[in-house]
């Protein structure tokens, strides 16, 4: 009876100590696989698949003769301006509100266009209101009042939905973000990591430094980034510095906010009015607000810019280039603005679509993310802080770090990297459990021959 319970006794130590083996593999195995990095994947356009994009839709299906424009309204759907009652009805059976107003977007097309054939007035910006139905033509503290006098008399005979309005501050691009880039023509902000397919990129802003520019990450010029390969500035607001090494490296798909955190980038596409953005800067850091026009003119001291997005972000010298962003979806890089931070301002995006298909390059974007909204973002490595990227995570398009899991499960502790030192000691106990009982039976075993081999010798 006493052996077969010591029998009983050695199995059960045995098969713990197997399962100990087993659970201590897969707590290192699981481990290292959640460790390794998710990898990145270039995409050239990824469009935000929410309802939001309807509105967009609709519009372009109908046409610029019978819509003037979308939006996103206060309670956060999507809203189509239409010209006429038939065509408001196709809309709303859609499940789209329509609002039906005056004047059609090839209207409000046509007066941008007349407002450009004049004669150039820097200090003047005019962006598309779709929401009021009117273009709106502004002039900063630099216009004089004889050529104010004569914009807004070229916006008279357009007509009464050209409307016209005098702004405090200057209209300048942003020279001087996510993380800073140097040259001898100043500071900006990287924007996002793009590919051809052979070399990786930033995209930044145009204005911030010629074809041939040298680009640095350190004041004294020996953390060299790369250079500038192709800039188009005036006319539109972008640039490509190609990185020395020809890669990005790790992180690539992350763009820094500021205080060591991160946002994951999962696709690129174009903001809607009304749609809350997020934009990042090397001087004014992370900074929120809403998108309020879109198809914008500026004109900047340095030359006319078009097709830019106007919001009601502020920025400041030193954020031009840096990206923004919504939900993990690249929108724009910083053009320039009015205003800085501390009373607030206007500032204006280049398209990152645009951009993109003018230059013929991709996002790079996270492989694992792309389309998961409130995924955590990679922590890359600590020799990628010449792009965009910074440590740490945060949900695509938040303004606040992730917070960590509450209620872990046994299998997301499983898969805690934090894991793979308790696994080895799991595994290390269970091998020592083994070789114990294997040492207990054998001198058990031997105990038993030799008082077998004293009877029978005895």
């Amino acid at each position: 009876m006493r052996h077969a319970r010591r029998r009983i006794v050695r199995r059960v130590t045995r098969l713990a100590a197997v399962g100990g083996l087993l659970l201590g593999g897969a707590m290192v195995t699981q481990a290292a696989m959640a460790s390794e990095p998710s990898g990145t994947s270039a995409v050239p356009f990824s469009s935000k698949d929410t309802a939001t994009n309807e509105g967009a839709r609709l519009a372009a299906r109908l046409g610029a003769s019978r819509t003037a424009g979308n939006w996103i309204g206060a309670d956060g759907k999507p809203v189509v301006a239409v010209t006429d009652e038939k065509t408001a009805a196709e809309v709303e059976r859609a499940g789209v509100v329509a609002k039906v107003v005056s004047h059609s977007m090839n209207e409000l097309k046509s007066a941008a266009s007349t407002l450009r054939s004049a004669p150039r007035v820097p200090g003047t910006a005019w962006v598309m209101d779709y929401r009021n139905n009117q273009v709106v033509v502004q002039g900063d503290s630099t216009v004089s009042s004889s050529d104010w006098s004569r914009m807004t008399q070229v916006a008279g005979n357009i007509g009464a939905f050209v409307k016209t309005e005098r702004t405090q501050g200057t209209f300048t691009t942003r020279l001087n973000g996510a993380q800073p880039i140097l040259s001898t023509g100043g500071r900006c902000s990287a924007g996002f990591n793009v590919t051809n397919g052979q070399s990786d990129f930033i995209l930044t802003a145009g204005h911030c430094g010629p074809t041939g520019s040298l680009w640095f990450a350190d004041d004294q010029g020996t953390q060299q980034v790369g250079k500038t390969v192709q800039q188009n500035f005036p006319g539109s607001d972008f640039s490509l510095v190609q990185y020395a090494s020809g890669t990005a490296g790790a992180g690539a798909d992350v763009v820094s906010i500021g205080n060591g955190n991160g946002v994951r980038i999962t696709g690129v596409g174009d903001p809607s009015v009304g749609e809350r953005v997020f934009r990042s800067g090397s001087t004014s850091g992370l900074r929120d607000g809403q998108v309020t026009g879109l198809n914008a003119t500026v004109n900047y001291p340095e030359g006319t810019v078009t097709g830019l997005i106007e919001t009601n972000v502020c920025a400041e010298p030193g954020d031009s280039g840096g990206p923004m962003f919504s939900e993990g979806i690249a929108l724009g890089i910083t053009s320039g603005g009015s205003g800085d931070c501390t009373s607030g301002g206007t500032t204006f995006f280049q398209p990152v679509t645009k951009a993109m298909t003018a230059l013929n390059v991709q996002m790079i974007v996270s492989k694992q993310a792309a389309g998961q909204n409130g995924s955590q973002a990679p922590t890359p490595a600590a020799s990628a802080t010449h792009s965009a990227i910074a440590p740490g995570s945060t949900s695509p398009g938040s303004s606040a770090p992730s917070s960590g899991l509450t209620g872990e499960t046994f299998v997301s502790q499983l898969t805690d990297p934090k894991n793979v030192g308790p696994g080895l000691l799991v595994i290390a106990g269970s091998l020592v459990a083994l070789v114990a009982t294997r040492f207990i039976r054998a001198e058990q075993d031997r105990k038993a021959y030799q008082r077998q081999y004293r009877a029978m010798w005895g």
